[in-house]
């Protein structure tokens, strides 16, 4: 079973606007979502990604990460970028929304709920059980987003990570 989207035809939003899955030449317009949300959640200079890397990530020859973009006028105005999971317990696969983002000029039209309504219908279509992210505890807005659209907090479950140093001194102990 292939992760890429199939072929979706373009859904028609508010004031002209379309959602579509990503395609060759949206990398500088996916940058421009990802660089704007690192400012919006108050890390503008986190940011190492090019359009390069996106070419390869989404387009190149065995891609892992997928994405979904609301275009009006000609620019990509929303994102969401997601990749598979697994669930060990359900034995099936999910999607974990690793960004969404609109332009805050953008905010209210119906976009973000258009992204993530594509990527629930795809979990439908394709039998995923789940549909995941994480938000920022200060992101009041986001939080209440995701509230009126049913999405239910994992209180219980906390977000680790390791890079950087930590990753790669764990990373030694294999040698």
């Amino acid at each position: 079973m292939s992760a890429a989207p199939e072929p979706v035809a373009v859904r028609t939003l508010a004031a002209g606007a379309v959602v579509r899955g990503a395609r060759p030449g949206d990398e500088q317009g996916i940058l421009a979502c990802i660089q704007a949300l690192a400012v919006y959640e108050r890390e503008p200079d986190a940011v190492q990604n090019t359009a390069e890397m996106i070419a390869e990530t989404l387009f190149g020859d065995d891609p892992h990460a997928f994405a979904h973009v609301v275009e009006r006028d000609g620019r990509i105005v929303g994102l969401a970028l997601w990749f598979l999971t697994y669930s060990t317990w359900t034995g099936r696969h999910g999607i974990w929304l690793e960004d969404l983002f609109v332009f805050e000029s953008e905010r209210g039209s119906g976009y973000g709920t258009a992204l993530i309504s594509e990527l629930a219908a795809l979990c439908v279509q394709r039998g995923y059980t789940r549909l995941e992210w994480t938000v920022l505890d200060w992101n009041a807005p986001s939080i209440a987003f995701y509230r009126s659209i049913g999405a239910a907090p994992m209180d219980e479950w906390t977000t680790q990570r390791l890079d950087g140093a930590t990753l790669g001194a764990l990373a030694a102990r294999v040698r």
